[in-house]
């Protein structure tokens, strides 16, 4: 048995790798930002409440923060995570109805000189009680209560944030879920989460368009999806792989046929197709119901549910698209699609951002020369559009190598993870990793046109102090976890 070595301080336990990456994020972020805010006066980088100075003032009380999250004993973040959830979500609540309406959004407290989005800080209140609630003794991730639990710690906080009207700040938290498939989240979700998308894009690309003549586009591509989903999730499910083999025969062979026989019928006589693709969804459910009673299987009868919920929730995509979504919502989302083109409006920012990044070329135009940010065409360029001052300052080089850097970081933060004895450990260092991954994809994204705008930051990068504060908090705490790990080795 090994001991405990007691002159082994905190100092020499510390993962100073990640420390110095986080360091480094920083400082290009500051860069970066004195290059978004740069107007030809290189004296007004230096103006005190100016954005490069208020940023370095965020920095080093985020330096602070880090250091007092350090000294702080592991196992008082695990104790007191439902308390630090409770209060967050409470503040949360209170911040709807006492938040001033800024941008629309009423997701930030104004104290004085200082705003602060509690949201920030909910992110690391949620991780923890996740890692609290995987750590309980026989907790495992199997049964309805598990996932009943799991779900209203992650899904409480959203709800909370949507009614602060802070659309992207609450899609955040759905990344926790990545974070639970290392300890057994069944990838089923993962699955209806893009059959979900799947219909909603296809329903939004495709309505009122035709194929074939007088075939509704939208419904038959849903309907065809549909049948594709639900045939794996036979194939995926089905405990009997001879019945499996037999039925998916069965299955394809009838699907195949009656296309063949209605696609020779349309060209003698034209109609719309997608009813047939409607027969053949109502005849699999059948199916799958007349399984389910021979065999009183109930996976069979969900199997049967989730392709009727399926058209369901096609029929439902107009409505939520046109009466539940915002309007700036909806074109965004149509923008990002390529539905339509609004360069005036609402996809002026994410236009003038392509054009300032097609503007670096390979290497970029230099620090502190970027045209494009200098004249302020990009709105939010040192917040939610910072990488589009990366890659015209920086060009292609600078921009993947950023990229690039952020993947390192993320997968350092992976092994720190993977290296925790504790289970409370690993599951919160997957917490940190998945809502950096999320923001990172998505800021970069949105910058690039690739998904619609949202209005995240990108880590460590983004001018603001409640950005940077919560993801030190966020990191900090699982860098002092980490440098504590030693102890839980010891008491084995």
């Amino acid at each position: 048995m090994r001991r405990h070595n007691p002159s082994a301080s905190l100092f020499r336990s510390i993962d100073w790798v990640t420390i110095t990456m986080y360091l480094i994020l920083v400082l290009f972020g500051w860069l970066t930002i004195c290059g978004a805010s740069y107007n030809f006066e290189t004296a007004t980088l230096f103006t005190p409440g100016g954005r490069p100075m208020m940023q370095l003032l965020w920095i080093g009380l985020g330096l602070f923060i880090g250091v007092v999250v350090l000294s702080f004993d592991s196992d008082t973040y695990e104790v007191g995570a439902p308390i630090f959830y409770v209060a967050m979500m409470g503040l949360l609540a209170v911040t709807i109805f006492i938040a001033p309406d800024i941008k629309g959004s009423r997701s930030w407290l104004v104290l004085g000189p200082v705003r602060l989005q509690p949201a920030e800080f909910a992110k690391v209140a949620t991780s923890l009680t996740i890692a609290w609630l995987c750590n309980q003794y026989d907790f495992q991730i199997k049964t309805y209560a598990s996932y009943l639990k799991l779900f209203g710690i992650i899904l409480l906080p959203v709800g909370l944030i949507l009614l602060q009207q802070e659309t992207g700040s609450a899609l955040v938290f759905l990344a926790l879920f990545l974070a639970l498939f290392r300890e057994g989240f069944s990838g089923l979700f993962m699955g209806l989460s893009f059959a979900a998308a799947t219909y909603f894009i296809g329903a939004l690309i495709l309505e009122d368009t035709l194929w074939w003549g007088e075939t509704d586009a939208d419904l038959f591509f849903v309907c065809n999806s549909i049948l594709v989903f639900t045939t794996a999730l036979y194939a995926t499910y089905c405990p009997e792989p001879r019945e499996r083999t037999e039925v998916l025969r069965y299955i394809i062979g009838i699907t195949l046929g009656v296309y063949v026989l209605a696609g020779g019928v349309s060209l003698i006589m034209p109609f719309d197709l997608s009813y047939i693709a409607v027969i053949l969804v109502v005849l699999l459910i059948v199916g799958l119901i007349v399984l389910a009673l021979r065999d009183y299987l109930l996976r069979y009868a969900m199997m049967a549910l989730f392709a009727l919920g399926s058209l369901g929730f096609f029929y439902s995509v107009s409505y939520v698209f046109n009466d539940i979504l915002q309007p700036h919502q909806q074109v965004r989302i149509k923008v990002a699609l390529g539905i339509e083109s609004d360069l005036r409006g609402k996809g002026y920012n994410v236009d003038q951002s392509k054009i300032a990044i097609g503007s670096g070329g390979l290497t970029g135009k230099g620090f502190l020369k970027g045209t494009q940010t200098k004249l302020n065409y990009v709105p939010e360029q040192e917040t939610d559009f910072i990488f589009c001052t990366v890659g015209e300052e920086s060009g292609f080089v600078g921009s993947a190598s950023l990229v690039i850097f952020y993947g390192i970081f993320i997968l350092r933060i992976v092994a720190l993870a993977e290296r925790q004895v504790s289970r409370f450990g690993r599951v919160y260092g997957y917490c940190v990793a998945s809502i950096l991954l999320f923001h990172l994809f998505i800021n970069v994204g949105m910058v690039l046109g690739l998904v619609p705008v949202i209005g995240i930051p990108l880590p460590f990068f983004s001018y603001g102090g409640s950005s940077l504060w919560g993801f030190t908090f966020l990191l900090f705490i699982l860098i002092g976890i980490d440098a504590r790990r030693g102890r839980h080795i010891d008491s084995l």
